[in-house]
């Protein structure tokens, strides 16, 4: 049995080692050009904070560099991840579920990509905008450049990781693991566990919370309708 299993413990080896390459050097690039990243994730704070943000120890600036590089070679290099992760779990597919490599690889980027930029751009503007100005004239924001970082870095990996929502059904379906009946049946549970994840990920007020949330609704319900697609048959045999 052991024998059975060294290819396998060989083939993961290989593939972790592709993957953390890969991220190293994404880790180097944006590492060495920090800064300009750094301004790009600032950006969307420029119509409610205008000054420059503080730190309060030595080591904070290199720390929030780092930070910087880690989460966004991340991005960088998700491609190659999710390409690897393919290539391992491939052996145990069949052969027409093979040619998929490619449009997962794609539709992961795109979506993760899609809803980083729908957060960059429409929720997270907003989101600061009114949690800056809640207090009036009668607070002054003094932003802190690593908790800045780390809080912006969660609230895009967790809109990007959530608009992977209809990739992953169209796989699962794919597998024959989910139908759109399944779904369906889990919409209630799905609407509240979206809530709380929105809660989660999101600034503490209502309005973003519900920007992120109505989103993943939307995206629960094109899962369904890709799911359906995707096996139709099993709906006629059932």
């Amino acid at each position: 049995m052991l024998e059975d299993i060294k290819p396998h413990i060989a083939e993961l080896r290989e593939r972790l080692i592709k993957i953390v390459a890969s991220y190293f050097v994404a880790f180097i690039v944006v590492f060495m050009n920090w800064q300009v990243v750094y301004a790009w994730m600032k950006k969307p704070l420029e119509k409610a904070f205008h000054k420059a943000m503080i730190f309060t120890s030595l080591t904070e600036p290199f720390i929030t560099a780092l930070k910087i590089s880690l989460y966004t070679g991340f991005v960088l290099a998700l491609p190659i991840i999710m390409y690897q992760v393919w290539k391992f779990i491939a052996p145990a597919l069949y052969e027409n579920e093979k040619k998929a490599a490619v449009p997962f690889v794609f539709w992961t980027t795109v979506m993760f990509l899609s809803g980083v930029a729908f957060a960059y751009y429409v929720v997270f503007p907003f989101g600061a905008n009114v949690l800056i100005n809640f207090g009036g004239v009668e607070f002054e924001a003094m932003l802190k450049m690593s908790e800045y970082i780390g809080f912006f870095a969660k609230f895009m990996f967790g809109f990007g990781i959530a608009f992977e929502l209809p990739v992953f059904s169209y796989f699962l379906a794919k597998l024959d693991l989910i139908t759109d009946k399944t779904l369906i049946s889990g919409f209630r549970f799905a609407v509240v566990i979206i809530f709380i994840v929105a809660a989660i990920l999101t600034p503490p007020d209502p309005a973003t919370q519900f920007m992120m949330a109505i989103p993943l609704i939307i995206l629960y319900g094109v899962s369904i309708l890709i799911v359906k697609m995707v096996n139709p048959e099993q709906k006629e045999a059932e």
